[in-house]
């Protein structure tokens, strides 16, 4: 069964450190004194056990909802659990499978629609040596008691990858998502390129679409996507034939994706997929992004606001304050400022950081939300917001040895 955290972890650092990038960094933002602002990240007993990893956050009007994905004799099962008044409710099951697709990157993922239906996905292996997927999707009508049969958004019937879904709620109509398509590397497996598409289903899973966003993507990073009061936007990696690797949005204007837009001229030149992608958040015409790049072979991690939907930026405000891995996350405030997260590796280990930013380019100090003392992060940490509580969740992997797990905490905002 194919298992590519190691090769993600080696390529990553090969990525970052072999790259070069033609352009010089963004300008710093203007000297701008900080907010005042502080967050209490108070730890939550986890719902996920020993050898849990791959979390991903969703947050509905029921509450926040965390899954993850378990790994016991060669058998992946996907569980998910919701937060209530007292902490998170008991496990559920979605799917199990020794067919899978793992990685730390392209996770599993559970979300509940505004109708109150359940739908989640993962990667089923294809073939190993091509390192091939499908991407399976299912629901639940029922709170995650019985699920439908799983079945492909996709129908091209390559033995390609599909994978590094987004899920999301289309309110009123039912679920969309957008992955990457390896559909176009079938007559050439080294330089076809990989494409990013969109599919969205009615409240009765009819599929209604199956449309590209954009037809050469890098091929391994993650997809997001962020609801508007302007329609969707969604952002990705983008892959020129000069090889340069930046972040683009595409907006949809009917039934049509716009033709994509670099969020900041980063002009990263790299020649393999550095396997960390954009994440969107957005509360009316109010969007932010945030962005892994590196500039003279040091990693850093980024973040940019909208006022248009997404149309335009502000410039590029830099998070980390040394260095960064990237694994960025964000969430879109109520009064157009926004908090990001990103993964620093600082006292030798990875080390989890949120702060917030503003418009002005001003931004709060950071806040170490998890790493600094038991154990380091690892893979890719999550973010998420429901009225005035952060919810985060991330892989730790104790400093001793021992089985990663999934680790949960809360922070209220500020007034």
């Amino acid at each position: 069964m194919p298992d590519r955290i190691g090769l993600i972890a080696l390529v990553t650092a090969a990525a970052a450190l072999g790259c070069s990038s033609e352009k010089p960094a963004p300008p710093a933002a203007k000297t701008v004194a900080p907010p005042p602002w502080t967050l209490t990240v108070e730890p939550v007993v986890t719902p996920a056990g020993p050898g849990s990893s791959e979390p991903q956050l969703s947050a509905s009007e029921r509450g926040p909802l965390v899954s993850w994905v378990e790994l016991n004799d060669d058998k992946y099962t996907l569980k998910f659990a919701e937060r209530n008044a007292i902490g998170w409710s008991e496990p559920h099951v979605v799917a199990s499978g020794t067919d899978w697709f793992a990685t730390d990157a392209d996770t599993p993922s559970v979300v509940r629609l505004s109708n109150g239906t359940l739908a989640a996905n993962w990667m089923q292996s294809t073939n190993e040596e091509l390192e091939a997927s499908n991407l399976r999707l299912t629901y639940s009508k029922d709170d995650g008691k019985t699920w439908a049969r799983s079945f492909l958004p996709h129908h091209d019937g390559t033995t390609t990858q599909h994978g590094f879904a987004t899920l999301f709620d289309v309110p009123g109509q039912g679920l969309g998502l957008v992955w990457l398509d390896g559909r176009q590397t079938v007559k050439d497996r080294e330089n076809g390129p990989m494409s990013i598409r969109y599919a969205e289903y009615d409240s009765e899973w009819h599929q209604r679409a199956d449309v590209p966003i954009d037809a050469k993507v890098c091929d391994c990073c993650t997809t997001t996507v962020a609801l508007t009061t302007d329609g969707l936007v969604a952002a990705f990696r983008n892959r020129t034939d000069d090889e340069i690797r930046d972040i683009y949005v595409s907006r949809l204007e009917g039934d049509k994706w716009t033709e994509g837009k670099a969020v900041h001229d980063d002009g990263w030149h790299i020649t393999a997929c550095p396997i960390n992608g954009p994440v969107l958040s957005a509360h009316g015409k109010d969007v932010a992004i945030a962005w892994f790049t590196t500039h003279d072979n040091q990693g850093q991690s980024y973040a940019a606001l909208s006022t248009d939907s997404g149309r335009t930026w502000t410039d590029p405000i830099r998070l980390d304050d040394a260095s960064s891995l990237g694994r960025v996350d964000v969430e879109m405030l109520d009064d157009g400022s926004a908090v990001a997260t990103w993964v620093e590796f600082a006292n030798k280990r990875g080390q989890l950081s949120a702060r917030r930013i503003e418009r002005s380019g001003a931004k709060s100090p950071a806040v170490v939300i998890a790493g600094a003392a038991n154990g380091r992060v690892s893979g890719v940490p999550r973010l998420a917001r429901l009225g005035n509580q952060l919810v985060f969740a991330w892989t730790e992997t104790p400093e001793n040895g021992g089985p990663p797990q999934v680790k949960t905490a809360t922070a209220v905002l500020p007034h």
